[in-house]
């Protein structure tokens, strides 16, 4: 008797998921039906709005700066698949606020091209499966399920399938069959398992194709793209082929660094950090990019400053480049220096879930130490001296900071001075801004900086002088 239930429990749950399964491929039958996507092998999408750049923000507690996207087109071929952006961006923060490159002067053209191919990442894939057309041929090819809910006193059909970094990826199909969301997770080196969800509203007929008039993406809980589409063509001619030039190679197994002077080295690639020997541990300014670079930079700041701890890391700011490689430093021990705005939010991200990809803090399971600044703040062990000060009066991040060495006359700093241009540039006309606040806190403090360290490293690796930054303000052969 017991067995026989048994059998009978097990052919109901069989059942129940075979219906699932029927259910879903019914359910992506009826949308793909519904917006006309049975036939559609290539769309092309234009219309006007609004990008943001993540991680970006002049403060922590602020969304992602704004740029107008004046003109925004973007050609998909679903069968290759690939995907083309053209747009015409321009400044959106008015006054200007945060990161992202700003200021942008202008009506400057920027396109991306995006070709999956077996090495494309899943998160650049995105922008091709969470489009409605995209999702429901991922979801049709990847098992997907269905499951109803209710969001307020509307009802979905839920479609559901795993994505290639293992996050669900999850369609709202509402009593029209049309999607109204899409939502996944994608790891991001500051914010762990990142929410990412693409919103559509006002569907409309263009053709035999109902296509969402208005886009909303979202990243970690702001918005990174809100479009208003005004023509769609289906099955418009794609020719997607990739963009001009080589690939970079394989990163180097070891990072590059340059002895600047006693117990002072620079570590460097496109972004610079500086280790300096102090007499019982290592202090190391950045740590920059991703959690790869930030143990890279352990592991250089430890062959050449051997049998020390790393007991600080400043953080300069925290746009997510100068700061997503901290976390292999708190698994170290190492205590996370930072003016004191920027303190809640990196002990927030600090606790962050990173399941889809668990990092060096995830296996060490510490908890960060931090220390904060106001406006100044001295570390010295009698020997070497670093003095750390808030940048006043920059629009550029409401909590950076930038370390002077008086002894070595150097200067470190992050999107003041970026020297990531060619040398003997023209000076900008007009100058920028975020330059003239460091020249103007350097006057203001008195500091009697001969070298520039740019974290934004110069590509041809030039020494940055004083003199460069002034002229970058139009203010050559003037003093300190």
């Amino acid at each position: 008797m017991f067995k026989k239930s048994v059998m009978a429990v097990m052919i109901v749950i069989l059942m129940s998921l075979g219906l699932a399964a029927q259910d879903a491929a019914t359910v992506i039958s009826a949308a793909s039906k519904a917006m006309g996507a049975d036939t559609l092998k290539t769309v092309q999408f234009s219309g006007s709005g609004a990008d943001f750049a993540l991680g970006q923000n002049a403060n922590p507690n602020l969304p992602w700066p704004r740029f107008i996207n004046k003109t925004y087109t973007r050609t998909i071929d679903f069968d290759v698949p690939a995907s083309r952006v053209e747009r015409i961006r321009m400044q959106g923060e008015i006054p200007l606020r945060g990161g992202g490159n700003q200021p942008l002067r202008g009506e400057v053209p920027q396109n991306q091209i995006v070709i999956v191919n077996a090495n494309t990442p899943w998160d650049q894939q995105l922008d091709i499966w969470m489009t409605p057309y995209g999702f429901l041929r991922a979801a049709k090819a990847n098992n997907a399920t269905v499951r109803p809910q209710m969001v307020g006193d509307k009802k979905y059909n839920v479609v559901s399938f795993r994505g290639q970094n293992k996050a669900m990826v999850n369609g709202y199909i509402n009593d029209q069959n049309l999607i109204e969301r899409v939502e996944t997770l994608v790891d991001n080196p500051m914010l762990g398992d990142m929410p990412v969800e693409w919103n559509y509203f006002l569907y409309r007929d263009f053709g035999d194709l109902k296509f969402p008039t208005g886009i909303e993406q979202k990243q970690g809980g702001y918005p990174t793209l809100e479009l208003t589409i005004t023509d769609v063509k289906p099955n418009a001619p794609a020719d997607i082929r990739p963009a001009g030039g080589g690939g970079g190679g394989a990163p180097a197994a070891a990072l590059p660094s340059e002895k600047l002077a006693d117990g002072v080295y620079l570590l460097k690639a496109a972004y610079a950090s500086l280790a300096v020997d102090f007499k019982d541990y290592i202090v190391v300014i950045e740590a920059p990019m991703s959690e790869e670079r930030g143990v890279a930079v352990i592991a250089e700041a430890k062959r050449l400053i051997p049998n020390k701890p790393i007991r600080y890391v400043v953080n300069t700011h925290t746009h997510f480049d100068h700061s997503s490689g901290l976390r292999p430093f708190a698994a170290e021990g190492a205590t996370v220096i930072t003016q004191e705005v920027n303190r809640p939010f990196l002990e927030k991200v600090f606790t962050l879930p990173h399941t889809l990809n668990p990092d060096t803090l995830s296996a060490a399971k510490k908890t960060a130490r931090f220390e904060t600044m106001t406006d100044k703040k001295v570390l010295t062990d009698g020997n070497h001296v670093i003095e750390l000060y808030r940048q006043q009066g920059t629009a550029h991040h409401d909590g950076i900071i930038f370390a002077y060495l008086p002894k070595e006359k150097i200067l470190m700093e992050g999107d003041g001075y970026n020297a990531n241009v060619p040398a003997n540039s023209p000076t900008p006309n007009p100058v920028g801004p975020y330059t003239l606040s460091l020249v103007e806190n350097i006057r203001r403090l008195n500091l009697d900086a001969d070298r520039i360290v740019s974290i934004h490293m110069p590509p041809d690796d030039r020494k940055v002088t004083m003199q460069e930054v002034l002229k970058a303000v139009g203010q050559a052969n003037s003093t300190n």
